[in-house]
């Protein structure tokens, strides 16, 4: 690997403009049991993470990226932090004790680094790339041997990007919940085209699920049907989407909702959800300015309301697994960015321009 590299980092929140670029920042060493990454274009989306030494190929954006830089982000975060979580590429370089990887490998980033499997912890929500730890927005990316996962044979490094966060959490959200995991014939509620409730659809689909997703517009919602969506519901036409949701179930309601929009959509939710159903928090991008339901909401309308991080290393290799068995391909906007060009990408993204994974070019 070369001495130097494009970099960025966050220095400060409250714009994007406290997005910081160096083009001749250090490549990270590699300790004993880290991997170095290298990124090289192969798609559209960059982010990285600290471990084994691995070049960056691919890599992808969250609102969690963009809030980190505007500020906002309710989890731990570290000033001057390389931003990004998700990344795929090479294995470039091992430290002496790494037995999980090899040079040469194709290997994916994990979100929280010291996620292995079983419940968050204090430790582990504290290993964030592009929080805590130095993400992907970068050319190389030292990551931890357990903080990588092989990229699934069926996908490009862009496509194996875009699952250390969005998918995963999509994945998390639908069987994360030990008793109350999908089954086919369940009725699920995606919102919105960003990453997340994409994955959801896909992955509902695979499942032998029936799927309702909202969205704002006609064009979006014909992309939804393509994917496989039984029902669409443009929730500006229809701001009582929740209550429709519920009639196009027979009155049942529904199993599973991907909750990404908050307060401001929390409400409707409650209306569409079934008994004993599933309500997954994991978003906010909707705002927080309508009234917030209280716990008993939860109560009355008999459901469970769970917030939830990402997911762990041990379900991210059950989803991979799944990928590869239904071959299914992660939706990635058509809308290229360099890494030169992140803070209109970041600008992109913020004003809902995208229809799935945003990406990035890293040459």
């Amino acid at each position: 690997a070369p001495s130097t590299q494009k970099q960025w980092r966050v220095q400060g929140t409250g714009s994007f403009d406290n997005l910081k670029f160096n083009k001749e920042a250090p490549v990270p060493e590699v300790g004993d049991k880290d991997v170095l990454v290298k990124c090289e274009f192969e798609g559209f989306i960059i982010q990285m993470i600290n471990a084994n030494s691995m070049v960056v190929h691919g890599a992808s954006l969250n609102y969690r990226d963009l809030i980190i830089a505007a500020g906002g982000y309710p989890f731990p975060q570290e000033d001057n932090v390389v931003p990004g979580s998700d990344g795929a590429g090479v294995v470039e370089a091992v430290g002496k004790n790494v037995h999980r990887f090899k040079v040469g490998d194709k290997v994916v980033t994990q979100f929280n680094q010291g996620h292995i499997a079983g419940p968050l912890d204090n430790h582990s929500i504290a290993t964030g790339t592009g929080g805590v730890i130095d993400g992907s927005l970068q050319q190389y990316g030292v990551y931890d041997e357990q903080g990588l996962v092989p990229l699934p044979s069926n996908l490009n490094f862009i496509e194996g990007a875009s699952l250390t966060c969005a998918g995963l959490t999509a994945w998390n959200g639908l069987y994360g919940l030990e008793g109350k995991r999908l089954t086919p014939g369940n009725w699920v509620l995606t919102q919105g085209t960003g990453g997340v409730s994409i994955f959801a659809v896909q992955f509902a689909k695979a499942a032998g699920a029936r799927v309702i997703a909202t969205t704002s517009s006609k064009e979006k919602g014909e992309k939804l049907k393509a994917l496989g969506a039984d029902y669409v519901i443009n929730y500006r036409e229809d701001p009582n989407w929740g209550e429709t949701a519920k009639k196009i179930t027979g009155g049942v309601g529904v199993n599973h909702i991907i909750e990404v929009g908050g307060p401001n959509t929390l409400q409707q939710s409650l209306k569409a959800i079934c008994l004993e159903g599933v309500i997954s928090v994991i978003g906010f991008i909707g705002g927080t300015n309508e009234k917030q339901p209280t716990l008993l909401d939860a109560l009355v309308n008999i459901c469970t309301v769970r917030g939830l991080y990402v997911g762990s290393r041990q379900q991210f290799e059950e989803m991979n697994a799944a990928i590869e068995a239904n071959n299914i391909k992660p939706v990635i906007d058509e809308n290229i960015f360099t890494l030169d060009q992140l803070k209109e990408a970041y600008q992109f993204q913020w004003d809902q321009k995208h229809f799935g994974k945003v990406g990035i070019k890293i040459e």
